[in-house]
């Protein structure tokens, strides 16, 4: 049942007063790298710090590793290929008093690699700017961690007892296509009767995600600068061929795609996009050439509902149908590798309590009602719904560069999201009297 205001008024004010408290700990993380680099990675520090912390608020807490989870490498989700020996989970669970419907609150520990773009600050120094915190993962998405463990020490602190029980975990492993630490999680047995997983949702609540495909194309040619009659074109003629159709490719997809209901105002609700480009070495100390070879990351995204193979079935006729209407631009067949896991769409119902009532709460703190729109991604969302049946939704605050230099959040919404989030957790459970 709805709170009541007065408890309402207590938990934002709480919040209000330790606002200072939230971004410390968003900080912290931050200062500790939990960088994902497949197939290993470097999460534990960060790890223990949360498990210390949530034990520390009197939760049951483990850390444990997923080469230990029983049934996991047998799951048919699960991905082979990375290695777990150095990177933890840690699930941590608020014993309710009885009588009310338990929660998971969600969060993914590890970052993208800092990569080799300038950044202007310190990537790990949790730097603080008027209303915008810098540092990798401080979108994404250790804000949402820190949010999470922050509730765990709001609930302490108020002295409140929930009636139903609220679990607390950080997965390893999410970035780069990784779900198995969210899988894990389900296995070992952290499950509920919905979940909030706390990526940067923009203050939207997200109850669909988008899939996703990455394929790494490799074009190979001759070049040279001094030929024997034709100048050599190397990879620049196939490249520029090839970038042309790939439009063709985005706008066949944008087509033939059935369009979700959480994606009918998106501009582009399945873009294609080429997210890396490499022909070698750059600078004064490599020669003047023209580059033989091309690198190519080439990623597109799907609507919930579709299939694997028809995804691949419709990639892989549009590929062979380019080369063989140009077969002179390929003289060497390029190469192709899908580095990363298939990732599904997925969607629950827009008419799931969990997403009725975390809009209560949500109007409440922001004056209006939140925007309900399915997110721009792919992420680990699906496993609670395909595998496990959880309604599940993104709830999160905004922020920017992500995944980029000088990566931020921003402050006053991650204080929002806190808000909702402290009331919807205390709403869901239930407060024993």
């Amino acid at each position: 049942m709805p709170l009541k205001a007065e408890l309402r008024k207590q938990l934002s004010s709480y919040v209000d007063s330790h606002r200072d408290r939230l971004i410390e700990i968003i900080r912290d993380l931050v200062r500790i790298p939990s960088e994902n680099t497949p197939p290993v990675g470097n999460e534990e520090a960060c790890q223990r710090h949360v498990a210390e912390f949530l034990s520390a608020q009197g939760l049951d807490t483990e850390l444990y590793y997923l080469d230990d989870v029983l049934g996991l490498k047998e799951h048919p989700l699960f991905y082979p290929g990375r290695e777990y020996s150095h990177r933890p989970n840690v699930d941590a669970r608020r014993k309710g008093r009885g009588g009310g419907r338990s929660l998971v609150l969600s969060g993914h520990i590890d970052t993208v690699p800092r990569g080799t773009q300038p950044w202007t600050r310190d990537p790990f120094g949790g730097a603080v700017e008027g209303n915008r915190l810098y540092g990798r993962g401080s979108n994404d998405m250790k804000g949402g961690v820190a949010t999470n463990i922050f509730m765990a020490e709001a609930l302490r602190e108020l002295g409140l007892e929930l009636q139903g029980d609220l679990i607390i975990e950080a997965v390893c492993d999410e970035e780069f296509g990784g779900v198995n630490g969210t899988l894990a999680g389900r296995l070992k047995g952290y499950n509920a009767d919905a979940a909030i997983i706390t990526e940067p949702s923009f203050l939207r609540i997200c109850p669909a995600q988008r899939g996703g495909r990455t394929a790494h194309i490799t074009l190979s040619s001759t070049g040279g600068v001094l030929p024997e009659g034709k100048f050599p074109v190397g990879v620049v003629a196939p490249l520029r061929y090839f970038l042309v159709e790939m439009q063709n490719f985005a706008e066949q997809r944008r087509k033939k795609a059935p369009i979700h209901e959480s994606y009918a105002d998106s501009v582009d609700p399945v873009p294609v996009s080429i997210t890396k480009l490499n022909t070698g070495p750059w600078g004064m100390k490599e020669p003047i050439t023209i580059p033989e070879t091309c690198q190519i990351e080439m990623y597109w995204q799907m609507m919930p509902g579709e299939k694997q193979e028809e995804i691949e079935r419709e990639f892989h006729e549009w590929f062979e149908g380019i080369m063989k209407a140009s077969p002179e631009l390929f003289p060497s067949r390029p190469k192709v590798e899908f580095p990363i896991r298939w990732l599904p769409g997925s969607a629950i119902s827009r008419s799931e309590r969990l997403i009725k009532e975390l809009a209560e709460c949500a109007s409440k703190v922001l004056g209006k009602e939140p925007l309900i729109q399915g997110f721009e991604a792919p992420c680990d969302m699906y496993v609670f719904h395909q595998a496990f049946g959880t309604p599940a939704v993104l709830w999160g605050a905004r922020g920017g560069n992500t995944h980029a230099a000088d990566e931020y959040l921003e402050i006053d919404s991650v204080i929002a999201a806190a808000k909702t989030q402290l009331q919807f957790v205390c709403q869901w459970c239930g407060v024993a009297a």
